[in-house]
């Protein structure tokens, strides 16, 4: 088994796709899946499900790809270590990005100062939820997150804060809440909310969600959607209440917004796993230390 062919397999298992995943590669979509045939004779299993459509894992496959990862991360960490020796970065980084904007930091700027100062590191970001972004930390598919944060961090995690925002629970003018100035979660254990599942809305959902767990409360979730701006027209039409960062409640002049006791944060931060890093995203972390606002 070759490093090659694990990199050929996980760019296949990303992208759901052989054409583009030797898009990606930038080489023959023949040359790759014959290195992928290889691969499974000496497996002697099928990794991926063929159809017309889309390429799947099979359950072997699944249970490859965190090896994959871990391989590919361990032989980047070699190469790291030879490099340090001879004063030099190079190599890939791949960043993690939530699709909320208020880090606290220029992401963008700061990244192109990364690259100026390290020409030699190929930048790769990804955007998506927290959850997402923490379990491709996890697995070794990205080297650094910008990323929401439950309080308590995870254990595995080492992190950097950047911002933090209160949460407050918005609700429709004419609700019975609505003459509240502040309210516990233990309270609201009988009211129907709205959750948005992706996005910038409470993807803080897992926030959201905790926070009830740990009183042993499950909340009534009534409009589970995926798009922040329909979830506060529910809100709106009066079809249940909803958890949102304090400043996004503010901008929207139809919501009636009421504090939380005792009070819940949003902490937006950059995670990498407290295990060794590797060099690229040291110098990343270094960069995001200098600048960060907390």
């Amino acid at each position: 088994m070759e490093l090659r062919q694990l990199e050929y397999f996980v760019a296949v298992a990303e992208v759901g796709s052989f054409t583009q995943a030797a898009h990606r590669l930038h080489i023959v979509q023949s040359g790759l899946s014959a290195a992928i045939r290889v691969l499974e004779r000496e497996l002697r299993t099928a990794l991926f499900v063929r159809s017309t459509r889309r390429v799947e894992l099979t359950q072997a496959g699944r249970a490859l790809l965190p090896e994959a990862y871990r391989a590919l991360a361990a032989a980047r960490a070699g190469q790291d270590a030879v490099d340090a020796v001879q004063g030099l970065l190079r190599g890939a980084l791949t960043v993690g990005l939530h699709p909320y904007r208020r880090t606290g930091l220029d992401v963008p700027h700061l990244l192109r100062r990364f690259h100026r100062e390290h020409p030699g590191v190929e930048v790769r970001v990804l955007q998506d939820t927290s959850i997402v972004l923490l379990d491709g930390l996890r697995q070794g598919a990205i080297d650094i997150a910008f990323v929401l944060l439950p309080d308590p961090v995870p254990e595995d995690l080492a992190v950097t804060s950047l911002a933090r925002e209160p949460i407050v629970l918005v609700c429709a003018p004419g609700h019975p809440l609505a003459d509240r100035e502040a309210v516990s979660l233990s309270e609201l254990s009988d009211q129907q909310f709205v959750v948005a599942t992706e996005g910038a809305q409470i993807g803080e959902y897992p926030l959201f969600a905790l926070a009830f767990s740990r009183l042993g409360v499950k909340p009534k979730i009534n409009c589970e959607v995926r798009d922040k701006g329909l979830a506060l027209d529910f809100v709106v039409a009066g079809l249940g209440i909803a958890l949102l960062p304090r400043e996004d409640a503010a901008r929207d002049s139809r919501l009636h917004s009421i504090s939380i006791e005792p009070p819940m944060d949003l902490d937006v931060a950059v995670a990498t796993l407290r295990a060794p890093v590797s060099a690229a995203a040291r110098a990343l972390l270094a960069l995001v230390s200098d600048q960060a606002p907390i």
